[in-house]
């Protein structure tokens, strides 16, 4: 039942106009008081969460699903969160994305078993938000634009301050990627800028989680003399071969660079070559 209803309240309320990404702000539009949130979420839909204005503190979201719909460009993504307070489940958020805007978005309180529709609205602060992700219990804070301040809060009261690469480019556009980087089976989080040339790559700053220290740790750039690119452009991940990936352009050509792990944050060279056309 309360599926059903979240999917006729999705097929409804369609909403209009391209705001700014993540976090996105939310409005209840159902009778009575009305209430403001923002959720935070990343890749795939991990690392969300939610935070209501007016209260403090955070509220943890656990990927239930994620859905998607169309072709690129016009990908429909939509997931499904089970809202978690104090380790009890206590509702459930769905939201379809398309590109910036929030096509449609409900919550169900299980309490009292009420259904809230929720639609996208313009922030004030947009141009303040600070982009947030919420992964093995730590609060990961960082700024889509020139702010370069990079903030891990773990359990306990720890914070960690970061310095993220800044911007040569005219246009920035700071984005975050939650994946396992090094294949130890969690999740590692990493950060891409433009790169300081014509903007046709972007280089990756990336933290490993340390599932025995608990905190996020800087993966270091390999510095192999044989390597065509420096640094980590591009990076993708093949899963099968357990390989990062990392590609650049030089002079007229691609180049592809493959490495694979020796130890937990230590990378080495498989191949540099130019890349297929």
């Amino acid at each position: 039942m309360r599926v059903e209803i979240l999917k006729l309240i999705l097929a409804l309320a369609l909403i209009g106009g391209g705001l700014k990404a993540q976090p996105f702000l939310l409005k209840s539009s159902r009778g009575g008081q009305p209430f403001l949130l923002n959720i935070y979420y990343g890749t795939d839909g991990k690392g969300a969460y939610v935070k209501y204005l007016g209260q403090q503190g955070i509220i943890p979201l656990r990927l239930k699903s994620r859905r998607a719909q169309g072709k690129s460009p016009a990908v429909q993504l939509t997931y499904v969160w089970d809202e978690v307070l104090n380790g009890k489940m206590t509702g459930t958020y769905q939201l379809s994305q398309q590109g910036n805007v929030i096509a449609a978005a409900a919550y169900f309180r299980n309490k009292d078993q009420k259904l809230f529709k929720l639609e996208q609205v313009k922030n004030p602060e947009a141009d303040e938000e600070k982009a947030g992700y919420l992964l093995h219990g730590t609060l990961i804070s960082f700024s889509n634009g020139m702010d370069d301040r990079l903030m891990f809060r773990y359990p306990g009261k720890l914070t960690q301050t970061e310095r993220l690469p800044g911007f040569d480019s005219p246009h920035p556009q700071r984005k975050g990627t939650i994946a396992d980087y090094n294949f130890d089976g969690y999740d590692d989080v990493a950060f891409s800028i433009p790169d300081a040339g014509m903007g046709v790559y972007r280089t990756f700053t990336i933290y490993l989680y340390n599932p025995v220290s608990k905190r996020f740790e800087q993966l270091a750039e390999p510095q192999d003399p044989r390597a065509k690119c420096s640094g980590f452009c591009d990076v993708t991940l093949d899963r099968q071969h357990k390989w990062l990936i990392t590609a650049c352009r030089g002079g007229a050509s691609w180049w592809k660079n493959v490495y694979q792990y020796t130890g937990a944050k230590q990378l080495s060279l498989v191949s540099s070559k130019k890349a297929a056309d």
